[in-house]
């Protein structure tokens, strides 16, 4: 199947990283602990995963190597409004 667009895809509040880098603001994302559903704290916890992510922020430029390495033709990714604003 030759047409056919095999890829991936992500969320930037799941893999971006960098959560206090380059003037980025903190998001819901950034300030709800791990296992914490509904709650929000004053700023990041230590638990929170997402924080770090795969920091595919600082690492973009290897993981699209890796992409192409393992044939994908598409990567359809986000951008966080805190990122921009």
């Amino acid at each position: 199947v030759a047409d056919f667009l095999w890829g991936g895809a992500a969320a930037a509040n799941q893999f971006e990283g960098a959560y206090n880098v380059d003037g980025k603001g903190l998001s819901v994302q950034d300030v709800t602990p791990k296992g914490g559903f509904g709650q929000i704290t004053d700023g990041p916890t230590p638990d929170n995963l997402k924080l770090e992510g795969i920091d595919f922020y600082h690492r973009y430029k290897d993981d699209v190597k890796l992409f192409a390495e393992m044939g994908f033709k598409v990567f359809r990714t986000s951008i966080a409004w805190s990122r921009i604003f």
